[in-house]
């Protein structure tokens, strides 16, 4: 099993799933926080990498398109500290986390997992009811029907226009973007029969912010929206699988890295054979 655990939280690695913990600190989203923890199996993993930076880095985990609403609704727009599948690694730590990365890749690539686009979500999506707020609005969602109540921060077209309410089967589509520059973060919904699109700010069918850069939890009131919506992933070609002798060699390295543990005393007599048995099983699978 691999594990790094920093201040910023832990992950850890079984070779079948991989789990965030988000850390305890003050200094974590709320995103984070509100998520908790977060369960991924391997076939949702589509690759992970450790970005070096001058204190230290982060891990950086990318998932199948289709495979979790929260990435899908984002796309890709979340960064540090909100984003729950990056991991800020103080410098002291790095080493562990080019381990850690190296060991999900190489178990990817031996499993040779799929990159496709996924037909089913494989992370758990957000609980329902779920509320957050955010600069003019508060969005809430209870699996059937969303509303949208203003704050003080509302513009007067929308105080006009009072709290919206519609069921799930009028949402044609969901829309979520961080504040970025002068322009405002939106959480947006798409339902039938609406006029040409407004403003954020005049918006009834719109949150928005200018001052917080990622809404609080805005994206998970989001992402619980969207998936309870018909799925639309759009069917991609499967990407060519790796040959047999890349599979060969990362089995050959992690067999390596396991005999250096063992004779280092991390890994006990029991535990070096075991993991020693699972190797040489995916060895001759390939």
């Amino acid at each position: 099993m691999a594990e790094i655990a920093v201040p910023d939280g832990s992950w850890t690695f079984n070779g079948e799933m991989l789990r965030i913990v988000p850390g305890s600190d003050k200094e974590v989203h709320e995103l984070r926080r509100t998520l908790g923890e977060v369960p991924i199996p391997l076939e949702a993993i589509a690759g992970v990498t450790f970005e070096p930076a001058r204190k230290g880095g982060h891990l950086r985990l990318r998932l199948r398109r289709g495979a979790d609403a929260l990435s899908d609704v984002v796309a890709g727009t979340l960064g540090p500290p909100a984003d729950p599948y990056r991991l800020a690694v103080p410098k002291n730590r790095t080493g562990a986390a080019e381990y850690f990365a190296d060991d999900i890749r190489d178990t990817l690539l031996v499993y040779q997992t799929p990159s496709a686009a996924c037909d089913d979500y494989l992370l758990p999506v957000p609980d329902v009811p779920i509320s957050a707020t955010a600069g003019d609005g508060t969005a809430i969602f209870d699996g059937e029907r969303v509303r949208l109540e203003w704050t003080g921060f509302a513009s007067t077209e929308k105080d006009k226009a009072g709290p919206q309410e519609f069921p799930l089967s009028e949402v044609t589509g969901v829309e979520w973007k961080p504040q970025s520059g002068m322009g405002y973060g939106t959480l947006r919904f798409r339902v039938k029969g609406e006029g040409p699109a407004k403003p954020p700010q005049k918006d009834p069918h719109c949150v928005s912010w200018g001052i917080q850069r990622f809404g609080g939890a805005t994206a998970l009131v989001a992402a619980a929206v969207l998936a309870r919506l018909p799925r639309e992933v759009p069917e991609l070609p499967p990407p060519p699988g790796p040959a047999a002798d890349d599979v060969h060699d990362a089995v050959l390295r992690r067999l390596t890295e396991l005999g250096q543990l063992h004779r280092s005393g991390v890994l006990t007599d029991e535990e070096f054979a075991l993991a020693k048995q699972a190797m040489i099983r995916r060895l001759q699978e390939s």
